[in-house]
């Protein structure tokens, strides 16, 4: 059965709209003043219209010189190698992104919070840290292209750096997924880490929940920070030991930058107290 339903849905008929008005306004204005006052009018509405355009188009240019100064200001004022780094950092985590075939807003998101969270960035650096993000969406380079880009350009510590800086932006997230563990086997593998090294950087961020953990967990942990299975020696304790002092050595990334820099000062405390730890477990050992 097919029910009328009247237009308007009501008994008051809706208004000319803003077509109606416009004519309203036209055939006013043709009353008072005849075609001349229409055509100035017009000529007056079109003008502000025009202004509203060119401020707008002027915002725009203004806003966007401001960043293009903030950036080349803050690059200017870094190294070269610094810069490099960071670039390269940048790229491989958005192809990281990539992988799944998008990147998102929240991915991109992740990426500029992991740098003014856990690096420190300021308003500056965000700025250079999104056109960088931009860029590296437009990339042609691959995963592998700039992997050995990397490899080519720095030496075995800043490689362990980019490798942790990469396993801290990927487990943020609660869960990660298979797919994404197997790419950082294969970007360890890339930049040729020793699956003892790789180990020590694993060991962290496979075992968030450590917090509450027994004590038999905290030990397990602290070899896995070390690079070692549980029950080694203290003879390989103390080796490993001294290897990674010597790899997250501060000096040894001092031309990465400051933040970096804090980066490995990080993990040096991590590995010193693994160290402490063990070292317990072996009386008059020194």
């Amino acid at each position: 059965m097919i029910i009328y339903q009247r237009h308007g849905g009501g008994a008051t008929p809706p208004g000319p709209g803003c077509g109606g008005c416009l004519l309203l306004l036209v055939i006013t204005l043709l009353l008072l003043g005849g075609a001349p006052l229409l055509v100035n009018f017009f000529g007056i509405l079109l003008l502000a219209l025009l202004l509203l355009v060119l401020g707008i188009v002027s915002a725009f240019w203004g806003f966007s010189w401001y960043v293009r100064r903030q950036i080349r200001r803050y690059e200017q004022s870094q190294s070269e190698t610094h810069n490099i780094f960071v670039h390269l950092l940048i790229h491989i985590l958005v192809r990281i992104a990539q992988l799944d075939g998008t990147v998102t807003r929240a991915e991109t998101a992740a990426i500029s919070d992991f740098f003014r969270v856990h690096l420190g960035y300021g308003h500056q650096q965000l700025l250079w840290v999104k056109e960088l993000i931009r860029q590296a969406m437009a990339s042609p380079l691959t995963l592998d292209d700039l992997l050995t880009d990397f490899r080519r350009r720095f030496g075995y510590e800043p490689r362990m750096i980019l490798l942790e800086l990469i396993y801290r932006v990927i487990f943020v997230n609660e869960q990660v997924s298979e797919q994404e563990l197997a790419i950082l086997q294969r970007i360890a593998d890339f930049l040729e880490i020793t699956p003892h090294d790789h180990q020590a950087i694993r060991a962290k961020y496979q075992a968030r929940a450590w917090g509450v953990e027994s004590e038999v967990g905290k030990e397990t942990r602290y070899y896995h920070v070390l690079g070692l299975a549980p029950g080694a020696n203290f003879a390989r304790i103390k080796a490993a030991y001294r290897e990674l002092s010597k790899q997250y050595h501060p000096d040894k990334v001092n031309h990465l930058g400051e933040e970096f820099r804090r980066v490995a000062e990080e993990k040096m405390k991590e590995v010193n107290e693994a160290y402490q730890y063990l070292k317990k477990k072996f009386p008059g050992a020194g």
